[in-house]
């Protein structure tokens, strides 16, 4: 009879054990995937509307002032404003693109946190569903 007591005490406990386990995991996946939905809307957004470039042409103008073109008499030749407007025009698509080509990378590892541990979540809620009808 004392066998008996003793042994259903260390079976609780080892039940206990494996119950705040599955808890455990089933709190980390779901922040996992939690932490990956935000950074998918994050990206999303960046994607959608990308912060706008923080250099103004006034600016860009005032760094460039002393650039100059080569020609082919191996003279140089100052830039036009029209020119330069170009330029600034090219470099803010540019570094829209390389934003938005950013965001897309940063879409693809956020799934990435979501995708993954899902599956393990769903294997350790099934897992604990099964337990609770069994008892």
């Amino acid at each position: 009879m004392g066998k008996s007591r003793n042994n259903q005490k260390r079976g609780d406990g080892e039940e206990m054990i494996k119950n705040v386990f599955i808890y455990l995991v089933l709190f980390a996946t779901l922040m996992m995937i939690i932490g990956g939905s935000v950074g998918a809307f994050m990206a999303l957004a960046d994607i959608v509307a990308p912060s706008p470039y923080y250099q103004t042409f006034e600016d860009f103008k005032r760094w460039s002032n002393g650039a100059e073109k080569p020609q082919n008499s191996g003279e140089t030749q100052k830039y036009s404003e029209e020119e330069l407007k170009k330029q600034y025009d090219v470099m803010i698509a540019d570094q829209e693109e390389k934003q938005i080509s950013r965001a897309k990378n940063s879409l693809i590892k956020s799934f990435g946190w979501i995708v993954i541990p899902f599956p393990v979540f769903m294997y350790f809620q099934k897992s604990l569903s099964k337990k609770e009808d069994t008892i």
